[in-house]
């Protein structure tokens, strides 16, 4: 499975982005209603198990670049696994960030910070930058 942000086009409200594909590679929606079932506990379990490897294929990944005798195998083992990690990771980050819902406030705060208002965060002057 090979996870392509960029060919899955944004859920509709209301649709979650399933951490599987179908047998011909398209992405999977679900619709809850509002309401989740089993096939949404299934799906939250799955990103579970999936973050889980991905630590686990983050550790070995950076074991088999720390050790200097590593053969290009290893190395291509290692990336293999790290980008289909990343592949779930991303899906799942795209499915949860769909999700969110956006406060009715975010809006303005987006139209303050557009308008020069002051952030909350610091701020330095232009001559700060060169």
């Amino acid at each position: 499975m090979s996870y392509d942000r960029n060919a899955v086009s944004a859920p509709p409200p209301g649709l979650r982005l399933l951490p599987w594909e179908t047998d011909t590679g398209k992405p999977c929606f679900l619709s809850t209603n509002g309401n989740p079932g089993a096939l949404a506990r299934i799906a939250d379990e799955i990103e579970a198990v999936q973050l889980r490897d991905g630590a686990d294929v983050l550790k070995g990944a950076q074991a088999v670049l720390d050790d200097r005798k590593a053969g290009e195998y290893a190395l291509r083992l290692a990336l293999r696994a790290a980008t289909h990690c990343l592949g779930d990771v991303l899906r799942i980050a795209d499915s949860r960030g769909a999700r969110l819902r956006v406060p009715d406030d975010a809006h303005d705060a987006d139209d303050d910070r557009d308008n020069g208002a002051d952030s909350d965060g610091p701020s330095l002057p232009a001559e700060a930058f060169g």
